[in-house]
Formats: C-alpha cells, structure tokens, sequence
C-alpha cells in the first residue's frame, strides 16, 4: 500500500480524543498516548457508578466488580493470545521487569542491548545480575548475529526491547528466542512501544516473558502487564493480603500465580480502562493502524532527509518513531520553539543514556506518532523545523 493510500483510507478518529484540542500536534505518544472517549468512560463508570472492591466481598456489587475485574484480565490475556492465568497485573513494565529481575531463581548473566530504556537495565543492576551488552547494527537494530555469538551457558536470561523507544528498531523476536533457548538462557521482552502497533502473539514469539504498560496503549496510568508462561516458578516479590494462600505467624503459603503477583487491592480502576483500549485499538486494527504510522513515518523521513542540518537516526523501517538531531541546535531548544508553533515532540535522552553516549549526542529531538496522528502533524512538524533553521540559521 502507498504512503498516499495509508494516510488516505485510515479513519480520522482524533474526535474520540478530548485531550487533541484543535491547533495542538501531538507528537509524543512513545511517552504516554492520549485517551479515547472510551476509555475515559470506561474508568469513570468503574471509579464511580460501579465501584466497589474485588475478591473479597460477599455482596452484590462487589461480585458485579469481580467478575468485571477478571473478565478485563481475560481480554488483555486475549490481546497477546494468552492465557488468562498467564498475566499478572503490575503497575507498569517496569514493574514487570523488576519482579522477574529480583524474583527469578538462576540470577546469572543477562544480555541486554546497546538500546535499552533504563527500566530494562538498572533492575537487572540492583538485583545482582552480571550484565552483557549486545551491539547494534549499523541502522540500528540489536545485532542478533552479534548476540548470538556472545551467548554463553552463563547466561540465564536475555532482555530485549521489541521495538526501541528512540530507534524504532523492531526486533525479530523469533530469532531472538531460539538464540537465547540454544544456550539455554530466557527471553524477556520489553513490549511497551510494540503493543499499540504491532499483533503480539506470545506463543508463536517464543519469548518466555512478555512486558507492557497501559498508558502507552491508550489506557491508563498505573497498570501493566507482565505475561509468562511459567510464572509460577517465581516466587513472589512483594508480600501483603490477596497474594496469599494460608498466613500463620510461622510460615505463609502463596496463592498460585498470577495472583501470588497482585499484592493488596489491585488496580481495580485501571485494569478495566485497560480492557476498554483493548476494545479501541482493535476495533480499528494493529495491522490498519502500523500501516497508518508506518506512512506517516516514512513520509517524515524523507521530508527530514532532504535538510542539510537534520541527522536521522535508527532504520527506515522504524515503528512508529522518528528521532533526528539538528546541527547546532540542542533538542529542548528544538522542542520549545515548536511548542511555539503548537508542536509538541520529546528533547532528551530518553532514558536512554547509554544509546545516547552510542550515538554521539547528548540528546535527541522524538516524533512519535500514535492512531490518532495524521499527515497535518507531520506538516506542522516540518514547518516548525524549518522556524528552527531560520532562529537558529
């Protein structure tokens, strides 16, 4: 399909979006995506009309809560074609990381990549494991024939990104799973900038975990997912009321997993605002929906390519992502002049210092696109550079 037809024949669904006022190009959605009308109302009618605790009540509205509670697990299990009793709800995919980093039972070795976000390095750091670092392929992309040649029997576990949050890199998850199954090392995956754009099918993947925030998929704030086919080899990490089978004084029993996960009252709210983007995002379709980022990504690159003063970085074929440098001119700089001009994009390091210090810059300027993002943004953004150029020229 041509860029023209992409952009063409994708639904405009920027009205289902309050926070998208008229004027405003948002073009930040790899750090938090606005919110359907959906979605919002989906967690209001839980915060109030419908609220009430799960599990442990006996009355009406509570059961109501409950079954409305584990039916929201069912449809975000359903959304990576899982199994409901394979996904803990986490505050979000850091949360996930950290679990399996302190909680896993063969602390070892773990390879990363050059691009990691920092959730996906400090945990394993302060959890003791001894850290690889797998180079990058010259446009971006976690060199899987470098990793494979680094993979030892120490190593227990490989943590990757599935699509990088600077880069766009997308990963070949298969081949990443098979590489690190050979030595017999896990895979973890690091899904947050994957799941609002791409099908996730966790068992054709072959990765032993799989990790997502809400917010990132038009949800809320203050829920995640960690997905694993084994979790109940992991011992729990955080302990409190829910995640219990039997207390007494001497010795505690867990609940199997994903419960023994969910310490406390869960987030009751967020986990059905979850389910609510779930139902948006496929009612449009993951593959209509990265063709549509995929146009306006492509569409972006060549416009920024034909400009002297504008460095790209990360592959063509980038999800979603486009970050770029421009020569002589600091990325807050770039992004407080387009805020000006009602652009707003991320300047920074991403949490990703140690790609940054790869790259050779400070910091990167970020264009992300989301569903919601058409080609007057991409418009918008270019003429915002080019005020840059004329400031800064």
């Amino acid at each position: 399909m041509s860029t023209a037809t992409a952009l063409r024949t994708f639904p405009d669904v920027r009205a289902d979006f309050p926070g998208l006022t008229p004027g405003w190009h948002y073009l930040d959605t790899a750090a938090t995506a606005q919110k359907p009308q959906a979605v919002i109302d989906a967690t209001v009618n839980a915060m109030g009309r419908d609220y009430a605790t799960v599990h442990r009540g006996v009355y009406a509205r509570s059961a109501d809560m409950t079954l409305a509670y584990e039916a929201a697990r069912r449809r975000i299990a359903g959304f990576i074609r899982a199994k409901e009793d394979q996904i803990a709800f986490v505050r979000g995919a850091t949360e996930a990381i950290n679990l399996v980093a302190y909680s896993h039972p063969r602390k070892g070795r773990v390879l990363l990549s050059m691009l990691e976000h920092h959730s996906n390095i400090v945990p394993w750091q302060l959890a003791g494991w001894q850290v690889d670092v797998c180079p990058l392929t010259e446009d971006g992309c976690i060199d899987l024939d470098a990793a494979k040649k680094m993979l030892t029997p120490e190593h227990t576990m490989v943590a990757f990104a599935h699509v990088s949050n600077v880069l766009g890199s997308p990963l070949e998850v298969a081949r990443a799973a098979e590489i690190a199954h050979r030595v017999g090392a896990e895979l973890l995956i690091d899904g947050c900038q994957a799941v609002p754009r791409l099908p996730v099918d966790v068992a054709a993947l072959g990765c032993d975990y799989y990790v997502f925030s809400g917010h990132k998929l038009y949800g809320p704030t203050g829920i995640g997912v960690l997905w694993g086919d084994k979790l109940d080899r992991l011992p729990p990490w955080q302990g409190g009321g829910s995640m219990i089978d039997r207390v007494t004084f001497e010795r505690t029993t867990y609940a199997p997993a994903p419960t023994r996960f969910e310490a406390g009252t869960p987030a009751i709210v967020e986990a059905l605002g979850l389910a609510a983007a779930v139902d948006y995002v496929e009612t449009i379709g993951l593959e209509a929906i990265h063709a549509h980022e995929c146009a306006l990504v492509g569409s972006l690159r060549e416009q920024l390519a034909r400009k002297n003063s504008i460095t790209l970085f990360g592959p063509d074929r980038s999800a979603g992502i486009v970050s770029f440098a421009m020569a002589g001119v600091h990325p807050h700089d770039i992004g407080t002049i387009l805020d000006e001009s009602g652009v707003a994009i991320r300047a920074g390091h991403h949490c990703a210092q140690p790609l940054m210090a790869h790259l050779g810059v400070p910091a990167t300027a970020r264009a992300s696109f989301g569903l919601y993002s058409n080609a007057d943004d991409v418009t918008a953004l270019v003429e915002g550079l080019a005020r840059v150029e004329r400031i800064f020229g």
